[in-house]
Protein backbone atom coordinates (compact mmCIF):
# COMPACT_ATOMS: atom_id res chain seq x y z
CA UNK A 1 0.00 0.00 0.00
CA UNK A 2 0.97 3.44 -0.70
CA UNK A 3 2.51 6.16 2.15
CA UNK A 4 1.16 9.63 1.82
CA UNK A 5 4.22 11.72 2.90
CA UNK A 6 7.77 11.21 1.76
CA UNK A 7 10.71 11.32 4.22
CA UNK A 8 11.55 14.39 3.11
CA UNK A 9 7.82 16.25 3.82
CA UNK A 10 8.12 14.77 7.18
CA UNK A 11 11.69 15.68 8.13
CA UNK A 12 11.47 18.76 6.99
CA UNK A 13 8.06 19.71 8.67
CA UNK A 14 10.04 18.46 12.23
CA UNK A 15 13.85 20.56 10.57
CA UNK A 16 15.47 17.35 10.95
CA UNK A 17 18.47 17.43 8.55
CA UNK A 18 20.18 14.56 9.77
CA UNK A 19 19.90 10.78 8.97
CA UNK A 20 19.77 8.94 12.15
CA UNK A 21 16.36 8.93 12.78
CA UNK A 22 15.44 7.82 9.12
CA UNK A 23 14.05 4.37 9.96
CA UNK A 24 12.30 5.00 12.85
CA UNK A 25 10.76 8.28 10.43
CA UNK A 26 9.77 5.81 7.83
CA UNK A 27 8.22 3.04 10.09
CA UNK A 28 6.13 6.42 11.73
CA UNK A 29 5.04 7.62 8.44
CA UNK A 30 3.65 3.55 7.27
CA UNK A 31 1.65 3.62 10.44
CA UNK A 32 0.02 7.08 9.76
CA UNK A 33 -1.11 6.00 6.40
CA UNK A 34 -2.24 3.42 7.69
CA UNK A 35 -4.34 4.58 10.49
CA UNK A 36 -5.79 7.19 7.75
CA UNK A 37 -6.98 4.37 5.83
CA UNK A 38 -8.59 2.53 8.95
CA UNK A 39 -10.04 6.20 10.11
CA UNK A 40 -11.14 6.86 6.15
CA UNK A 41 -12.32 3.69 5.73
CA UNK A 42 -10.57 3.25 2.25
CA UNK A 43 -7.11 3.74 0.85
CA UNK A 44 -5.66 6.29 -1.19
CA UNK A 45 -3.56 4.83 -3.74
CA UNK A 46 -2.83 6.08 -6.95
CA UNK A 47 -5.28 4.60 -9.66
CA UNK A 48 -3.17 2.55 -12.24
CA UNK A 49 -4.58 0.16 -14.78
CA UNK A 50 -7.23 -2.48 -14.63
CA UNK A 51 -9.05 -5.08 -12.57
CA UNK A 52 -12.43 -6.79 -12.12
CA UNK A 53 -13.80 -6.96 -8.51
CA UNK A 54 -16.66 -8.69 -7.14
CA UNK A 55 -19.43 -7.45 -5.20
CA UNK A 56 -22.38 -8.59 -2.88
CA UNK A 57 -25.73 -6.13 -3.39
CA UNK A 58 -27.12 -5.25 0.08
CA UNK A 59 -30.55 -4.70 -1.82
CA UNK A 60 -32.25 -5.66 -5.45
CA UNK A 61 -32.57 -1.64 -5.99
CA UNK A 62 -30.31 -0.27 -3.48
CA UNK A 63 -27.14 2.01 -4.42
CA UNK A 64 -24.26 -0.48 -4.62
CA UNK A 65 -20.92 0.38 -2.99
CA UNK A 66 -17.76 -0.35 -4.77
CA UNK A 67 -13.90 0.24 -4.43
CA UNK A 68 -12.82 4.06 -5.49
CA UNK A 69 -12.56 3.87 -8.93
CA UNK A 70 -11.49 6.64 -11.95
CA UNK A 71 -13.42 4.85 -14.55
CA UNK A 72 -15.73 2.03 -14.63
CA UNK A 73 -14.96 -0.37 -17.89
CA UNK A 74 -18.16 -2.70 -17.35
CA UNK A 75 -20.68 -4.29 -14.83
CA UNK A 76 -21.54 -7.52 -15.21
CA UNK A 77 -24.00 -9.53 -13.04
CA UNK A 78 -24.96 -13.22 -12.25
CA UNK A 79 -28.43 -13.19 -12.85
CA UNK A 80 -29.41 -16.70 -12.82
CA UNK A 81 -26.73 -16.88 -9.96
CA UNK A 82 -24.77 -19.88 -11.89
CA UNK A 83 -21.16 -17.92 -10.90
CA UNK A 84 -20.96 -16.84 -14.51
CA UNK A 85 -21.55 -13.04 -14.79
CA UNK A 86 -22.71 -13.43 -18.45
CA UNK A 87 -24.86 -10.39 -18.50
CA UNK A 88 -23.01 -6.87 -19.13
CA UNK A 89 -24.99 -3.57 -18.22
CA UNK A 90 -25.65 -0.74 -20.08
CA UNK A 91 -24.32 2.42 -18.11
CA UNK A 92 -26.74 5.19 -18.03
CA UNK A 93 -29.56 2.60 -18.85
CA UNK A 94 -28.79 -0.26 -16.07
CA UNK A 95 -26.50 1.78 -14.33
CA UNK A 96 -24.69 5.02 -13.36
CA UNK A 97 -21.83 6.18 -11.34
CA UNK A 98 -21.51 7.71 -8.84
CA UNK A 99 -20.86 11.09 -7.56
CA UNK A 100 -22.13 12.09 -10.45
CA UNK A 101 -19.40 13.69 -12.08
CA UNK A 102 -17.00 12.75 -10.22
CA UNK A 103 -16.62 15.63 -7.36
CA UNK A 104 -18.20 15.82 -3.76
CA UNK A 105 -18.51 19.40 -2.30
CA UNK A 106 -16.23 20.69 -4.86
CA UNK A 107 -13.57 18.44 -4.26
CA UNK A 108 -12.64 15.65 -7.13
CA UNK A 109 -13.39 12.26 -6.17
CA UNK A 110 -13.79 8.74 -7.66
CA UNK A 111 -16.48 6.54 -8.24
CA UNK A 112 -17.45 5.02 -5.13
CA UNK A 113 -21.28 3.46 -5.53
CA UNK A 114 -23.27 2.46 -8.46
CA UNK A 115 -27.08 3.40 -8.61
CA UNK A 116 -29.61 0.71 -10.61
CA UNK A 117 -31.16 2.87 -13.32
CA UNK A 118 -34.74 2.38 -14.14
CA UNK A 119 -34.13 -0.85 -15.55
CA UNK A 120 -31.57 -2.32 -13.85
CA UNK A 121 -31.21 -4.37 -10.59
CA UNK A 122 -28.97 -6.23 -8.81
CA UNK A 123 -29.30 -10.16 -8.27
CA UNK A 124 -29.19 -11.00 -4.93
CA UNK A 125 -27.73 -14.64 -3.79
CA UNK A 126 -27.97 -16.35 -0.60
CA UNK A 127 -25.65 -15.53 2.52
CA UNK A 128 -24.30 -12.18 1.05
CA UNK A 129 -23.17 -13.94 -2.26
CA UNK A 130 -21.04 -11.70 -4.53
CA UNK A 131 -23.70 -11.20 -7.97
CA UNK A 132 -21.92 -7.91 -8.65
CA UNK A 133 -18.67 -7.68 -11.34
CA UNK A 134 -16.70 -5.02 -12.09
CA UNK A 135 -14.27 -4.22 -14.32
CA UNK A 136 -12.56 -0.81 -13.37
CA UNK A 137 -9.50 1.37 -13.22
CA UNK A 138 -9.67 1.28 -9.24
CA UNK A 139 -7.93 3.67 -7.48
CA UNK A 140 -7.54 8.13 -6.88
CA UNK A 141 -6.79 10.25 -9.87
CA UNK A 142 -4.29 11.55 -7.34
CA UNK A 143 -3.49 11.92 -3.30
CA UNK A 144 -5.31 14.42 -2.15
CA UNK A 145 -3.83 17.14 -0.37
CA UNK A 146 -5.93 16.98 2.50
CA UNK A 147 -4.58 13.30 3.27
CA UNK A 148 -1.12 14.43 2.50
CA UNK A 149 -1.34 17.10 5.15
CA UNK A 150 -2.92 15.19 7.49
CA UNK A 151 -0.48 12.10 7.11
CA UNK A 152 2.83 14.52 7.59
CA UNK A 153 1.21 16.00 10.56
CA UNK A 154 0.55 12.54 12.14
CA UNK A 155 4.03 11.02 11.08
CA UNK A 156 5.09 14.05 13.10
CA UNK A 157 2.88 13.41 16.37
CA UNK A 158 3.53 9.94 16.44
CA UNK A 159 7.47 10.36 16.04
CA UNK A 160 7.11 13.17 18.82
CA UNK A 161 5.41 10.23 21.21
CA UNK A 162 8.68 8.45 21.28
CA UNK A 163 9.69 11.40 23.73
CA UNK A 164 6.65 10.96 26.20
CA UNK A 165 7.13 7.33 26.01
CA UNK A 166 5.10 7.03 29.54
CA UNK A 167 2.44 9.68 28.05
CA UNK A 168 3.53 12.58 29.64
CA UNK A 169 4.97 15.63 27.62
CA UNK A 170 6.11 17.80 30.67
CA UNK A 171 5.08 19.69 33.20
CA UNK A 172 3.27 23.24 33.68
CA UNK A 173 1.99 25.68 36.24
CA UNK A 174 -1.03 23.16 36.39
CA UNK A 175 0.87 20.08 37.13
CA UNK A 176 1.25 17.43 34.41
CA UNK A 177 0.85 18.03 30.88
CA UNK A 178 -0.51 14.38 29.13
CA UNK A 179 -0.37 13.48 25.39
CA UNK A 180 -3.74 13.11 23.93
CA UNK A 181 -4.34 9.61 22.98
CA UNK A 182 -7.33 10.44 20.27
CA UNK A 183 -6.49 11.31 16.73
CA UNK A 184 -4.76 15.15 16.12
CA UNK A 185 -8.31 17.17 15.80
CA UNK A 186 -5.86 18.53 12.61
CA UNK A 187 -5.81 15.15 11.22
CA UNK A 188 -9.67 14.83 12.06
CA UNK A 189 -10.38 17.78 10.26
CA UNK A 190 -8.48 17.03 7.45
CA UNK A 191 -9.43 13.59 6.90
CA UNK A 192 -13.48 13.87 7.64
CA UNK A 193 -14.70 14.96 4.06
CA UNK A 194 -12.63 11.19 2.96
CA UNK A 195 -14.75 9.03 5.51
CA UNK A 196 -16.17 6.34 3.66
CA UNK A 197 -19.34 6.08 5.56
CA UNK A 198 -21.17 2.60 4.97
CA UNK A 199 -24.53 1.08 6.50
CA UNK A 200 -25.15 -2.29 6.00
Amino acid sequence: MTNYATLAEVKSALNISDTVDDTLLTSTIEAASRLIDGYCGRNFDVAAGTASRDYAPTGRYQPLLIDDATSIVSVKIDDDLDYGFAETLVPGIDWQAEPLNARVAGMDFPYYRLRPMEDGYWPMGRSGRATVRVEATYGWPALPDGVRQACIIQSSRLFARYDSPLGVAGFGDLGVIRVGTRIDPDVQMLLDPYRRVEFI
